[in-house]
């Protein structure tokens, strides 16, 4: 599988785990602060939108920091809604994919800015897979703790691992993209705790 393909699966399945956790709570969850300085889930995904069409709006045309992004408003309360959340989270995701679909291989050598920065497109996306999975576990770990005793585990469930471990030596070796079964696992969702 090429590079792009290859981080498109791992950008769908952290997209995935921050649905799976935003499903477990119920809507005012989603607004919680544990004090003024901690975000809440709805705040990380307006940054997260922000970020993202921010940085792949005419991604190899235009420096990623845009003039119209307003990041310090992307860290206020303004998400009123479940509603609104999910439209940002998913317009988004959306701009991310139609900029990683547009690429072409000779692309990835392409020096882009990001405020004035130049590194090369594949060193941007590499830079987005660190920074989203770090606020998607940020959303992870809220949903988690207001969610308590009753989460579904989005990962090997606590002591399920010798099952898990047991099921994949089953396995012939041979190459494949360990995302095909996370995939499986984060759709199918019926473990408990972790």
């Amino acid at each position: 599988m090429d590079f792009v393909g290859s981080v498109q699966k791992l950008f769908l399945y952290y997209k995935k785990l921050g649905e799976k956790a935003m499903d477990q709570v119920e809507e005012p969850h989603l607004f919680v602060q544990a004090n003024e300085d901690c975000n809440s889930i709805a705040i990380i995904v307006q940054h997260l939108y922000g970020n993202m069409v921010s940085r792949w709006t005419d991604v190899l045309s235009t420096d990623g920091e845009k003039p119209w992004r307003n990041r310090d408003q992307e860290f206020e309360k303004i998400i009123e809604s479940k509603e609104e959340l999910l439209q940002l989270w998913n317009n988004g995701w959306e701009c991310l994919f139609g900029a990683l679909d547009s690429l072409k291989p000779e692309d990835l050598d392409t020096v882009i800015y990001i405020r004035n920065e130049g590194q090369t497109v594949q060193e941007a996306i590499l830079r987005q897979l660190a920074h989203y999975p770090y606020h998607i576990g940020q959303m992870v770990h809220i949903a988690k703790e207001l969610k308590s005793s009753s989460w579904n585990s989005l990962s090997i469930a606590r002591h399920a691992s010798k099952q898990y471990n047991d099921e994949k030596f089953s396995q012939e070796k041979g190459a494949r993209n360990f995302m095909e079964g996370n995939m499986d696992r984060v759709n199918n969702k019926k473990s408990k705790r972790l």
